[in-house]
């Protein structure tokens, strides 16, 4: 959990971090030691396209500053987060999959012209990644890889204050490392066989239950199922928690995947943690099947990494939950507002 923080035990200066989601876009005030003054979220209305969510977004913005007994102006400068594709160079979002009515828009010409500051742009999952890099699992370390798993698998990568865009605002795409590259490689969302986010996402396994299931095998999950209910990760979970060995091996599986790639990753990047985000922890550290997860995964990347990184390493779940993405943006923007002033 981030902490929180009154405006008089404030550090300035003050950042706003603008998170863009299919559903919803969430926006905080975050000082300059990552505590959140305030936040909330209001409704993407996709459909409604970009100029518009960005002006609903400054009336929030300005309703939540005058609360506090501010206004705009106070701000320092915008992080903003957004799905990709991205060039973060020009400030355009490309072909976000989950917006299809913002497709090659400036977003962060939108942003700063609405807001009268500068605007610091990142895909959301290195923002997310920053924000755990900053306050979060990652901040005892220098250098951190964030992997979100969720209905896809997305990443970040941060080294030093620096997020990893790369050269055409494709850096840092975890999900799509190959790990697979069989002639009968699943699938990934993407289109390209053998992808980690084919394997490791809430997605690929409700497939790979499906796929199970129609071998016959025993489950649970079968009585679940002739109540009509809709086979889901969530579903998976609950019936692992029960001790059903078919859910169980699954989410097994799924980990073994997970710790191929996560290994693959340590050897490109050596980093100082390996942080997992997303609603896809299995309850975390708080559900002994989330424990079991993350064993599962530790122990893989024993097996399979260099033994000094696979001691080192540190790989645990994340802090900052949902609010990570806003908390990372305006932490973006912190960056290069004390960048800019020397």
């Amino acid at each position: 959990m981030y902490e929180t923080v009154s405006l008089d035990k404030a550090q300035q200066p003050l950042f706003l971090g603008f998170d863009v989601g299919g559903t919803n876009l969430k926006l905080g005030i975050v000082d300059d030691r990552g505590r959140v003054l305030a936040r909330g979220s209001i409704p993407t209305n996709e459909s409604a396209g970009p100029a518009d969510a960005v002006r609903r977004a400054h009336s929030f913005v300005s309703e939540m500053l005058a609360k506090l007994g501010l206004k705009i102006s106070d701000l320092a400068a915008v992080g903003l987060g957004t799905p990709g594709t991205l060039d973060i160079k020009a400030g355009r979002i490309l072909e976000p999959h989950n917006l299809p009515h913002w497709f090659h828009f400036p977003i962060r010409e939108c942003v700063s012209l609405a807001f009268g500051l500068p605007v610091s742009f990142a895909n959301d999952a290195n923002a997310a990644a920053y924000g755990e890099f900053w306050v979060g699992s990652g901040k005892a370390f220098h250098s951190m890889i964030l992997l979100t798993l969720g209905t896809g698998v997305g990443g970040g990568i941060i080294i030093g204050d620096m997020s990893i865009d790369g050269e055409n605002s494709h850096g840092s795409e975890c999900g799509h490392i190959i790990i697979d590259c069989n002639p009968t490689a699943r699938v990934c969302p993407c289109g390209q066989p053998g992808h980690l986010e084919g394997y490791c996402s809430a997605t690929a396994l409700v497939r790979r239950a499906s796929e199970l299931l129609s071998t016959g095998r025993d489950t649970s999950i079968r009585v679940r199922l002739d109540a009509d209910e809709e086979l889901s990760a969530l579903l998976i979970a609950q019936e692992a928690e029960k001790g059903d060995l078919f859910s169980i091996e699954l989410i097994d599986e799924l980990a073994h995947y997970l710790a191929v790639g996560i290994t693959s990753l340590m050897h490109t990047i050596d980093p100082g943690a390996v942080v997992l985000g997303g609603a896809m922890n299995f309850g975390g550290h708080q559900s002994p099947l989330g424990r079991r997860f993350l064993g599962s995964i530790r122990a893989g990347v024993t097996q399979y990494a260099f033994r000094i990184p696979a001691q080192r390493t540190t790989i645990d779940f994340a802090m900052l939950g949902g609010d990570a993405g806003f908390i990372g943006a305006a932490g973006i923007a912190r960056v290069d507002h004390h960048k800019k002033r020397g």
